[in-house]
């Protein structure tokens, strides 16, 4: 791969593989390690990749088994706690409520998502990809995927209701006065 062909995937993809590291590692440091190393793994292997029109999914993958791999290292045996069954998607009513969200507040909420509904969320609604890229990317079966998204979504939808009231309890109500004067 030539030098210019290069840059132009780094160009084309970097922020989108940067978004998904960060909401991976939780650090802006670690998540430049890993679009670092995903770029470097690229440098090397990327070649071999017959079909180009696929290296986005292949970098999301590559980043992923990176992210994986150190996490691995750091602590050799991670549970998953699973969530209790049952739980709904998002009722038409909380479409509003989403809408006033601003983003740092959803994005902080998608901070506390466990790292296994974390990914997929991030990919599925800040990356675009499909389920099946989803699933290509984390090397998992499509259904799995979808009940990650699921369970991620229930987990998100927690954490952002936790944010609404935690806001509530600090917002004073404003009575307009009557005639238009103060």
């Amino acid at each position: 791969m030539s030098n210019e062909a290069f840059t132009q995937l780094v160009d084309a993809h970097y922020g989108a593989l940067h978004r998904f590291a960060l909401s991976l590692a939780r650090n802006g440091a670690d998540a430049g390690d890993l679009v670092q190393q995903t770029f470097f793994i690229w440098a090397t292997k990327g070649g071999s990749l017959r079909d180009t029109a696929k290296a986005k999914a292949w970098l999301f993958t590559t980043l992923y088994r990176e992210f994986l791999r150190g996490r691995r290292r750091e602590a050799r045996a991670t549970s998953i706690e699973e969530l209790p069954p049952g739980e709904q998607d998002i009722a038409a009513e909380e479409i509003d409520r989403v809408a006033r969200l601003d983003a740092g507040a959803v994005m902080a909420a998608l901070q506390s998502v466990d790292d296994v509904f974390r990914a997929p969320l991030t990919l599925f609604y800040l990356e675009e990809l499909s389920y099946l890229e989803i699933a290509d990317a984390l090397a998992v079966p499509i259904g799995t995927v979808m009940s990650r998204l699921s369970r991620g979504k229930a987990q998100l939808r927690a954490a952002l209701t936790a944010e609404e009231r935690g806001a509530g309890a600090k917002v004073v109500a404003f009575a307009a006065a009557k005639g238009g004067k103060s």
